[in-house]
């Protein structure tokens, strides 16, 4: 299938250029046309902060939707008529725009709602819907009379759900910088620069289509705003590590003799069996997420999924089709430092560096684990939670709301807690008194605003503050104390029912939900990857050692992370604010996203080790040789997605950050650590056992080639292919007994033949003429030249 396609591209590459130009312009043109719906749907089926909202919804519908807080601070004081008026008329245009119910006033509650020092004061500002239905339009008007109002010793800033949900991420100049690196480092391995731009081409390429997909489907389901960040990540790091592959193998197949066409075809034919079942593994690995049940983790699943998927289709179909047009012109325009000849693989440092590796195995398998036990160890202290708004860049108007609420009122004014109760009867009203009550003397607690009922008086709202900040651990530990201790306390056995809610809670809630499903998560996708790899490699132990040590480069990647954003080491370096939490979905999503890029490199790497195993039978020089022949793509892959990661670490949304760093911190391991050094080390400890499979397995397996021709058509273990070996040196030796058999009942007949003829001539001799016998101890003329007549017949 794939040669014909490779064909197809490469005689009809005017057509697939075309269809591409194509395709980008009109899926781009349709996500304009309909718009930016992305969405932040943090919707916890079944979880109680989703059950106070749901409350909220059917009893009190002018308070379920989220909020938005404007922050108000005046030199003069809140207090002062000239500020009273001017805030005032302001809160009146802020009441009048689309799906807002009521903006609590600061001067309606002055004494909570206005700062000890008469500087600062908030106004609640709630909506008829969530947060991230709050249409963008609105959002902007609100953004627009803020502006309108910081005037004259008077400063208006925003924050709440509303505002940040609607903040679009910004990564700076991360995708510039990623594709800078990436043209940098192509050079380098290539040494050419028509076979530098042409990865970078075919990624441009898919992740334009790729991303405007996303855009698209944001319309059809809940993606949430920085989707398209994640995808723009990891679409071009993969995007340029698919073509660069395949153009190598070109380009080698150009080298060795072959015709353009041909090139083409076996560059597909084997390296894009690799790209395609590589891909494939990371779609796999991202839609497992789906796993999870949340809309907003099958949102982010969807949008990395189509990133790649749409990046690998552009490496198996444009690519053959641009490198036609390449053709043998690839290797023009060198760049004299960087072009080298890598022929022999074995004078190569990482072929002489495997060998070194594989001497002394023990030791170095042991150093490697080591280390990444080290580099894993914080993960053990992860704190899951989500990081608040004092995390945003000072250039963030949530962020400057954030400073002037904590500077105001304290930190935990801005992760206000919502008690949605639940009313048997008027009567129980009491009940929520003695709870107020109960909650002003809890340890944590700020204040409790008294309970807030509906019109029908079945329902109340209690609003807590807690002393703390929303991302602070402590105020995690507060809300599992309201719900464990203090609540039921009041409320046992009155009928009155009470659910803790509010953003604050939701994230708490989501940290706990995502950590219970996380190991079946992390089961199914190793499952599954083991299952392919197994069907793939005809092998028990590779596919269990490559998900070994996919987990140790997560598991390092994780370390690090915390170390970093959780502890605060080097946060300098990143531009991180402050410390904070770990996002809930962060190790959901790297997991993700790490396996199936790890496993890239695992299937490249193993494949060519594979290859070479049933070439020479010899499990040591395999590795080294599989090692020395993907060294210098694999680093080059490897190199552009570290780039392309790190060049995210430094935009300014720390989600993003997050993502970037751990992403390349990952990679960095799996390239270095992993395939450098526990690869080989393993690989020789194990020996042939590498390749074992149990026949009865084998045998109901169905087979998967990657490494293409050589491998095309192997339905047989690596152990099935030595048999055969084995078979077919017996019989080689079995032939050459049949030759020195026949050697020995020729050289037999030979000699009977001219013991005949001896007596034959002796016989001769007697009856012939005395002149015509010969001298004594010699022949006659005639008898020489008979005998040789015979002993040449006899040899022929």
């Amino acid at each position: 299938m794939l040669e014909g396609l490779a064909r197809r591209c490469y005689r009809r590459r005017w057509v697939v250029l075309f269809a591409w130009v194509v395709i980008l312009i009109a899926v781009n043109f349709l996500a304009q046309s309909l718009g930016d719906a992305y969405t932040n749907d943090f919707k916890l089926p079944g979880l109680e902060s989703q059950q106070a909202q749901q409350l909220l919804k059917e009893r009190f519908p002018e308070r379920s939707g989220d909020s938005a807080q404007v922050v108000v601070r005046a030199d003069n004081g809140i207090m002062d008529p000239a500020v009273q008026q001017k805030l005032d008329d302001f809160f009146k245009q802020v009441g009048g725009l689309e799906h807002v119910t009521v903006v609590m006033s600061p001067y309606q509650v002055p004494q909570q709602q206005i700062s000890p020092g008469g500087k600062i004061a908030f106004a609640n500002v709630l909506f008829d819907t969530t947060a991230s239905n709050v249409p963008r339009p609105v959002i902007k008007e609100l953004h627009d009379l803020a502006e309108a109002a910081t005037k004259d010793g008077i400063q208006v800033e925003l924050g709440g759900p509303v505002i940040e949900f609607a903040e679009p991420p910004e990564t700076g100049m991360a995708e510039v910088i990623g594709l800078a690196s990436a043209v940098f480092i192509l050079l380098i391995a290539f040494g050419s620069v028509i076979a530098m731009g042409l990865p970078l081409l075919t990624a441009i390429f898919g992740l334009g289509v790729g991303l405007a997909l996303v855009s698209i489907t944001a319309h059809m389901a809940s993606v949430p705003n920085f989707a398209p960040q994640l995808a723009s990540m990891i679409g071009i790091g993969v995007g340029i590590d698919y073509a660069l592959l395949i153009v190598t193998r070109f380009r080698e197949g150009l080298h060795a003799g072959l015709e353009p066409e041909e090139a083409v075809t076996t560059s597909i034919v084997t390296s894009g069996r690799a790209v395609l079942f590589a891909g494939i593994t990371v779609v796999i690995s991202m839609l497992g997420m789906f796993i999870m049940g949340l809309n907003f983790v099958n949102g982010l699943a969807i949008g990395a999924s189509l990133a790649v998927l749409i990046v690998m289709l552009a490496a198996l179909t444009l690519l053959p089709a641009i490198l036609g047009f390449a053709g043998r012109s690839i290797d023009k325009l060198r760049v004299p430092l960087f072009h080298r000849d890598e022929s022999d693989i074995r004078k190569s440092f990482s072929f002489r560096w495997s060998r070194s590796v594989q001497k002394h195995p023990w030791l170095y398998a042991g150093a490697s684990v080591a280390l990444l036990v080290v580099l894993a160890l914080p993960m053990f202290k992860i704190d899951l939670g989500s990081a608040d708004a004092g995390n945003h860049p000072e250039s963030k108007t949530t962020r400057r709301a954030y400073d002037l609420m904590s500077a105001g009122f304290g930190p935990g004014f801005n992760g206000q807690l919502i008690l949605a109760a639940e009313l048997p009867d008027p009567s129980k009203l009491e009940v929520l008194n003695a709870l107020a009550a109960r909650l002003n003397q809890t340890p944590g607690v700020v204040a409790a605003t008294p309970p807030m009922p509906n019109k029908e008086m079945n329902a109340a709202v209690l609003t807590v503050i807690p002393a703390t900040s929303p991302q602070d651990h402590a105020t995690k530990n507060l809300i599992e104390d309201l719900r464990t201790n203090v609540i039921p306390d009041v409320t046992a056995g009155t009928g009155v029912k009470v659910n803790v809610g509010g953003i604050t809670a939701a994230f708490a809630d989501l940290a706990t939900h995502l950590s219970k499903r996380l190991p079946y998560f992390i089961g199914a996708v190793i499952g599954l990857s083991f299952l392919l790899l197994m069907m793939v490699f005809r092998s028990l132990l590779v596919p269990l050692k490559a998900a070994v040590m996919n987990l140790f480069s997560i598991g390092a990647a994780y370390g690090v992370v915390v170390a970093v954003f959780q502890w605060g080491w080097g946060k300098e370096i990143f531009g991180i604010a402050k410390t904070g939490p770990i996002e809930p979905f962060l190790p959901m999503m790297l997991f993700a996203i790490l396996f199936g890029l790890s496993m890239d490199y695992e299937v490249f790497l193993l494949s060519r080790v594979r290859e070479e195993y049933l070439k020479s039978g010899d499990s040591g020089n395999s590795v080294a040789d599989g090692l020395a022949a993907t060294a210098r793509v694999i680093t080059a892959a490897a190199a552009i997605m570290i780039a392309v990661f790190l060049s995210f670490v430094f935009g300014e949304l720390r989600t993003i950050k997050l993502f970037g760093l751990g992403l390349a911190v990952a990679i960095f391991v799996d390239a270095t650590v992993v395939r450098m050094i526990l690869v080989p080390s393993t690989m020789e400890l194990l020996g042939d056992a590498n390749w074992w499979l149990p026949k009865w397995l084998d045998k109901i397996l169905p087979s998967i080639s990657v490494e293409g021709p050589s491998g095309e058509g192997e339905a047989s273990s690596v152990g099935d292919a030595k048999e055969e070996e084995e078979a077919a040196k017996k019989q080689t030796e079995k032939s050459e007994e049949k030759d020195q058999d026949k050697k020995k009942t020729d050289k037999k007949a030979q000699d009977k033949k001219d013991q005949d003829k001896k007596k034959t001539d002796e016989k001769s001799s007697d009856k012939e003429p005395p002149e015509k016998k010969s001298k004594p101890g010699g022949k006659s003329a005639k008898a020489e030249d008979s005998e040789k007549e015979d002993l040449e017949g006899g040899d022929d």
